[in-house]
């Protein structure tokens, strides 16, 4: 399918405000094999997975494991296989690189400038996800527009250019109550972080809770002053 295809169809979806378990059932019925879904086994991915795994919906799902993830993460990503029974592809950065960067700036130079911080985030994210995302036609991902300002005008649907692809992001106008709502009614598991002050969860070095009125990915990279912080996955 070409990208005015893609293009068209998502023009066409535009006026309909479908609930994201509807247009998940789309996009994998008119793209059928070309769809994949990106986890980080954060609250919000939680649920798109459940919606995914729990209604057999054809989406492939895949996650990175950077290698510094808390060790919440990497439990979670083994109930939640063993709950819906189903399989996370998990990928992992080529090993060569980081130890090259390790041996080359030593294991924590991301704290030393941005520059580091992004080419730590590139190998150990960027080069995986675009392994992961070969071959597909669709990325589902489950930002929201609350997460960060640089975020609130996204488009429900956007046009990945690095990639040629379609992005679709089916809970970008929910809240986080929306999602913890349905977190507790379907019983998702779901990373005990998030209850003791930890929103958005990436690497443990990385990554730490925020305080009360501070923003959103305020436990991102905190030691960077800076309002748009991104480790190059959505750009």
């Amino acid at each position: 399918m070409t990208k005015k295809e893609i293009l068209a169809f998502a023009e066409s979806e535009l006026h309909r405000e479908l609930f994201p378990l509807e247009l998940l059932e789309i996009l994998a019925e008119k793209f059928p094999q070309k769809v994949c879904f990106s986890t980080s086994l954060g609250i919000e991915d939680q649920l798109i997975t459940h919606f995914i795994f729990k209604n057999e919906i054809p989406i492939d799902i895949f996650t990175l494991q950077t290698g510094r993830l808390f060790e919440e993460t990497e439990q979670l990503l083994e109930q939640t296989q063993n709950k819906y029974n189903q399989k996370i592809t998990v990928f992992e950065p080529n090993q060569t690189k980081v130890e090259e960067l390790e041996n080359e700036k030593g294991k924590f130079s991301f704290y030393e400038s941005v520059e580091n911080r992004k080419e730590c985030c590139f190998i150990r994210k960027v080069e995986p996800l675009n392994r992961a995302l070969e071959n597909y036609t669709i990325w589902v991902t489950g930002i929201r527009a609350e997460h960060s300002e640089n975020r609130q005008n996204m488009p429900l649907f956007e046009w990945d250019e690095a990639h040629q692809m379609l992005k679709v992001h089916p809970l970008l106008h929910w809240n986080f109550e929306d999602v913890e709502k349905r977190i507790n009614i379907y019983q998702i598991p779901y990373n005990p972080l998030h209850d003791k002050g930890f929103v958005s969860i990436g690497c443990k070095p990385c990554t730490r809770a925020i305080k009360e009125g501070e923003d959103f990915r305020a436990g991102r990279w905190w030691w960077e002053n800076s309002s748009k912080k991104e480790c190059g996955l959505h750009q």
